[in-house]
């Protein structure tokens, strides 16, 4: 599909194919498809002079938008693969992350090079951090330099012209997901895996030409812009997005949950379709897009490794009345099947091939347990969620779910420490904004008589701490924090 897109931003030439927005949410073109088109052949030529060719593996410190899609474009040509450089991960993380993927050149823009120079004290309350990167290996600036940063990614003389488009397999892209500073742990996609990710994609959004699409993601960039579709990066502010939405009128949008309560405390109106994925997606979360004017709301279950993998519609999930988070039915192509102790497998023309260093396996193992429910995928649980109190094991992911009651924003049962050294099983809910707490206290009450044997000992109103890119809730510190209420509690108590 890389190779679709190429062609597709050749024959588009003035057609604006990446939107930005103003302050007041008036559309603006970044870039057209032959800006893309251009840069994209710039950053090929430069490369090939460069030495990186197929192989070869490039290391993209990029932020999204038209440089870092025309780098990914560049480097699928010379069939060399982008190893991709998270700067919230931390420099001692980033630094063992690059010792294994071992990058021929590293690209970044000038804001990455600042955070890990100059600016770094700015970026530390920005939770952005990277190591020096020069000390790494090469690097070349992509885009506007600033003082101090490498020089700029540029042709040398006598380079000759790059080579076609290679058309065989190879690894094409490395992400980095979980492990230790110790030992990192990386996704290797395929250009085919890539290829059969986005086309599932295509198939599930179908993008039409000429009317945009929102969203910052490579999932969603290269099956709209192959269809036709110009694509509207997702302003950083609540309220100039809710703007955004109000001038663009999306035929469909991708927004993390995360952006999504935040979007709609802003009072924000959605058109066409909407897709959300990256952290969980209750039922009331959709129900809250529906309601907002969105003809369909969307979960996608996705991994790293596979994505997407099952997607699931508000209607299909409201009406679900079981335990556990309905994600809906695998995809076409999609393998799913629980393993022995529960967890659930997945394979299919869109899982990775491998993780860097490793041997390839067609199984991925997600680390969540699951059942199949008339072939549909029905999640219990993180599979190291698991809450052991008295001789009862407790999958929170059975009954987070029922937890979300209208007024509640998140909800999660953790697990705390007990001084006999069992466990507290604890419900942590986030309340909506306006929401009366009393209220919302009297509403739980009937879905925690519901849990049984499960039933939490303690219900605590309280923000959930989040974390990483896709601003996932974090149980660790969301056990911390309950941890800390209970102690304060035993002691205005005592």
């Amino acid at each position: 599909m890389l190779d679709a897109l190429a062609h597709a931003l050749r024959r588009g030439g003035h057609r604006p194919a990446v939107l930005g927005t103003t302050r007041t949410g008036t559309v603006r073109t970044r870039a057209t498809c032959g800006d893309l088109a251009d840069l994209a052949d710039a950053y090929t030529a430069a490369l090939h002079a460069r030495g990186v060719g197929r192989g070869g593996t490039v290391g993209v410190a990029v932020r999204p938008g038209p440089r870092a899609l025309a780098v990914m474009l560049a480097v699928h040509r010379l069939g060399a693969r982008a190893a991709v450089l998270d700067p919230g991960a931390g420099p001692d993380v980033l630094r063992a992350r690059l010792a294994l993927a071992r990058p021929d050149l590293v690209l970044a823009d000038a804001t990455a090079q600042a955070v890990a120079g100059w600016a770094r004290p700015l970026a530390r309350r920005a939770r952005l951090a990277l190591p020096d990167l020069a000390a790494l290996g090469p690097v070349a600036t992509i885009g506007p330099r600033l003082p101090g940063c490498a020089p700029a990614l540029g042709p040398a003389a006598g380079a000759g012209r790059p080579p076609r488009p290679r058309d065989e397999d190879g690894d094409a892209v490395i992400v980095f997901t979980s492990g230790t500073t110790s030992r990192p742990r990386a996704v290797v996609h395929t250009r085919s895996s890539l290829a059969a990710g986005m086309s599932t994609v295509t198939g599930l959004v179908r993008p039409e030409p000429g009317r945009p699409v929102l969203g910052g993601t490579f999932f969603v960039l290269v099956p709209s812009l192959a269809s036709g579709a110009p694509v509207a990066l997702p302003a950083r502010s609540p309220r100039v997005l809710a703007r955004q939405l109000r001038r663009l009128d999306a035929q469909a949008t991708y927004l993390t949950p995360p952006q999504l309560r935040a979007v709609l405390a802003e009072g924000a109106r959605f058109t066409g379709r909407v897709w959300t994925g990256s952290a969980p997606a209750s039922t009331g979360l959709l129900t809250r897009v529906k309601e907002s004017g969105a003809d369909e709301a969307w979960g996608v279950y996705a991994l790293t490794e596979l994505f997407p993998a099952a997607a699931v519609e508000q209607a299909e999930k409201a009406a679900f009345g079981g335990d556990g988070d309905l994600v809906g039915a695998p995809l076409p192509g999609v393998e799913a099947q629980p393993g022995g102790d529960g967890e659930l497998l997945l394979s299919g023309p869109a899982a990775r091939h491998r993780y860097l260093g490793e041997e390839p396996d067609p199984w991925i193992a997600t680390g969540d347990r699951a059942r199949l429910d008339g072939g549909r995928v029905v999640l219990e649980g993180r599979c190291k969620d698991m809450v052991l109190r008295g001789a009862e094991n407790v999958y929170p992911g059975l009954y987070e779910p029922g937890l979300h009651v209208p007024g509640v924003e998140l909800a999660l049962l953790v697990g705390v420490p007990a001084a006999d050294g069992d466990e507290r099983l604890v419900a942590v809910v986030q309340p909506a904004p306006g929401t009366d707490r009393a209220r919302l206290r009297a509403a739980l009450a009937a879905p925690l008589s519901r849990m049984g044997t499960a039933r939490p000992d303690a219900l605590l109103l309280a923000d959930i701490p989040l974390s990483g890119r896709s601003r996932k809730p974090d149980r660790e510190a969301a056990s911390r924090l309950a941890a800390r209420q209970l102690a304060a509690g035993t002691r205005r108590a005592a």
